[in-house]
């Protein structure tokens, strides 16, 4: 494979000349940074298509020059796959003007949404016409539809609607020499060879630029049950599950677990947000199920929770009694993350297990970290399919720049466990540059050297997104 070059003066005239003012510009520091600051990124230009024939252009003169590329969506990825900290510096292309929302059809539950199109607005837009776009995330104000797809976000209703990869049905995309690959076909069936689209979806620009997607909707759900939930242990809140999709014919969307770490932590950090009990239990659930009108749905939940509750599942529940109540709850799920960035971690880890081995993995993991020191552990997630975010805190009154090495031992000690019970060490933040090692030390030999190959084929010279996923 070609390693990237140097950006010649001659490369930039050509594409000054190729493409109208304003496309080519100088990288801001804003296009330099990563939300957790661990790396420094460089650029040789800034370069802002506005339309698939200008992305194309812009490839196939880095493909002929062997000029990195590092596609930029909404700048919120965890692990740096938007960042290149190392020599020659590449090109940032931002999709930000790729931002059209192209059309909807609410018969075939189809929307067509350009890679720079913010996830909210996307969900806006799929609203005007009754229909729901139900991929959710704590950044979706910000983050942008083409960096979801690159991704494979997932988000707090993917037990119900799938990853980003479940809500897409085809993409459009510029592909490493500058071609076009038309993929927005939006059907159902395709069994026509390879799958191009899940190939490039959760490649994270390794392999193309995603501009254009045809996205999966569905209808608006009539009636929208929120509970706020306490439970004794991960075991009870694994049970409730299981009774509640049995009860609601797997109708729930979301289930978030929550630690009482957590809900401390945001008294400390966050005390404006408003938490939902009188005493703050060790285990709460936040749990949602949306269904039509009509299906009497809440009494059917109600009283799933009642005899939840007169089982021992469940110690309390607080039902929303309207939207704001409603956004009260999810507020509490959404500023967690907040909360632990302004607390500061050691270690952070966005890791999956199988379903039925959440309750051990917790229990393993605490004592192995219990064994490294004194620490405070914060574990909340999506406990519906599996993806917890298990982070590791100093001891109340420390600093995380006083613990030395210890993230690294509590990485590896988390990242081995996680293994050991057959999980996954990036549920849904990808590999970028952070977690290439990891990948090498856990990763299946026969996948990695299948994705060394494919990276190979599509993309000689090495240019989309060199570093990142894929060793250069």
């Amino acid at each position: 494979m070609t390693v990237v070059q140097p950006v010649p003066e001659k490369f930039l005239e050509r594409l000054r000349k190729a493409l109208p003012g304003g496309v080519v510009a100088e990288a801001s520091a804003a296009y330099l940074e990563e939300p957790r600051k661990y790396f420094n990124g460089k650029a040789a230009a800034l370069l802002l298509p506005g339309s698939t024939t200008e992305v194309a252009i812009i490839v196939e003169l880095c493909n002929r020059y062997s000029v990195g590329i590092v596609p930029y969506a909404g700048g919120t990825g965890l692990v740096g796959g938007q960042i290149r900290p190392d020599d020659p510096p590449a090109m940032v292309l931002s999709v930000e003007r790729l931002n059209s929302v192209r059309s909807i059809n609410p018969i075939e539950n189809i929307m067509i949404a350009e890679a720079g199109v913010v996830l909210a607005n996307a969900q806006a837009s799929a609203a005007e016409h009754d229909r729901l776009f139900p991929l959710s995330l704590a950044s979706e104000g910000t983050c942008r539809i083409g960096g979801n797809l690159a991704t494979n976000a997932g988000g707090v209703q993917v037990l119900r609607y799938g990853n980003a990869r479940e809500l897409c049905l085809g993409l459009e995309a510029v592909l490493p020499d500058g071609s076009i690959y038309h993929g927005l076909h939006g059907l159902r069936k395709d069994n026509t060879g390879y799958d191009l689209r899940n190939l490039l979806i959760g490649s994270e620009g390794t392999l193309g630029i995603i501009t254009a997607a045809s996205l999966k909707l569905y209808p608006q759900p009539g009636e929208l049950f929120t509970a706020m939930v306490s439970v004794e242990s991960p075991v009870h809140a694994l049970d409730l599950l299981a009774k509640m999709q049995a009860q609601s014919g797997g109708l729930v969307s979301a289930f978030e677990l929550m630690h009482q770490q957590g809900l401390a932590f945001l008294q400390e950090a966050l005390p404006q947000v408003r938490l939902p009990f009188g005493s703050t239990p060790e285990w709460s659930v936040l749990l949602e199920v949306g269904s039509a009108s009509g299906l009497a749905m809440e009494e059917c939940i109600t009283s799933c929770l009642e005899k939840a509750i007169d089982g021992k599942l469940v110690d309390d529940v607080l039902i929303a009694q309207n939207r704001q109540q409603r956004d009260e709850f999810w507020n509490v799920r959404e500023s967690i993350p907040e909360a632990n960035r302004l607390i500061g971690s050691l270690s952070s880890h966005d890791i999956s297990v199988p379903v039925s081995a959440i309750p051990r993995f917790i229990a393993i993991a605490n004592a192995a970290i219990e064994k490294l020191g004194n620490y405070r552990i914060n574990c909340f997630g999506h406990v519906g399919d599996g993806n917890l975010h298990y982070n590791v805190f100093p001891a109340k009154g420390e600093s995380s720049a006083g613990c030395g090495h210890a993230g690294d031992a509590i990485r590896e000690t988390v990242y081995d466990i996680v293994h050991q019970l057959g999980g996954s060490f990036s549920a849904e933040h990808g590999i970028g540059r952070l977690k290439i090692e990891a990948l090498e030390h856990y990763g299946d030999p026969a996948r990695l050297a299948a994705m060394r190959a494919i990276k190979k084929a599509l993309d000689p010279n090495g240019i989309m997104n060199p570093g990142a996923v894929v060793r250069e």
